[in-house]
C-alpha cells in the first residue's frame, strides 16, 4: 500500500499540467501503472488525487451507498461525476481537466499535500488562507470526537 506524506510546493503549467514529485513517481507507476484519478473535495477548496487502485476502493464504497438516500446520491453525483482519470507521462506530469482546475482555483503555484492514501491539491493562495485557520481550529479543539479520543500520537 502506498502512503503519501508531506507538503510539496509544485507548479501548474500553462497547459494545466503538474509534475508529481520524484519521490512518489516510481511507487505510483508500480502500484497503478501511472494511472491516477482526481476529483473534488466536498469540504475544502481543493482536489483529491488517488492512485487508480485506491480510487477503485473508494468508488466501490460510493456505489454501495443507498441510491434512494438523497444525501448519498449527492455525494455520488459530485465525487463520481467530477472524477477524472489521468495518466502520468514519462516526465511525471499529469494533465488536470480545466473543470477541476477551476474548482480548486488553481493557478501557477500549488501545494500537493500527502494524506496517506491520497493527495490533496490546493492552490497556493487557498492553502495560505486556510492553513492558519486549520491550525487555530486544531489547537483550540475542546470536544474531541470519539474516533480521535483514542488516538495516541
Amino acid at each position: 500500500m502506498l502512503f503519501f506524506r508531506g507538503i510539496n510546493s509544485i507548479n501548474v503549467d500553462a497547459k494545466g499540467r503538474l509534475a508529481i514529485p520524484k519521490r512518489y513517481r516510481e511507487s505510483i507507476s508500480e502500484a497503478s501503472e501511472n494511472q491516477l484519478v482526481a476529483t473534488i473535495d466536498l469540504h475544502s477548496p481543493c482536489l483529491l488525487i488517488y492512485t487508480m487502485d485506491e480510487w477503485e476502493v473508494i468508488e466501490r464504497k460510493l456505489m454501495s451507498l443507498p441510491n434512494m438516500d438523497p444525501q448519498a446520491r449527492l455525494v455520488q453525483r459530485l465525487l463520481l461525476g467530477h472524477a477524472s482519470e489521468m495518466e502520468m507521462d514519462g516526465q511525471g506530469r499529469v494533465l488536470l481537466p480545466s473543470l477541476l482546475r477551476e474548482h480548486a482555483k488553481l493557478e501557477k503555484e500549488a501545494i500537493l499535500l500527502g494524506q496517506g492514501n491520497k493527495f490533496e491539491l490546493w492552490s497556493q493562495s487557498a492553502w495560505d488562507e486556510s492553513r492558519p485557520e486549520m491550525l487555530d481550529t486544531a489547537s483550540g479543539v475542546g470536544d474531541v470526537s470519539e474516533s480521535l479520543a483514542t488516538l495516541s500520537l
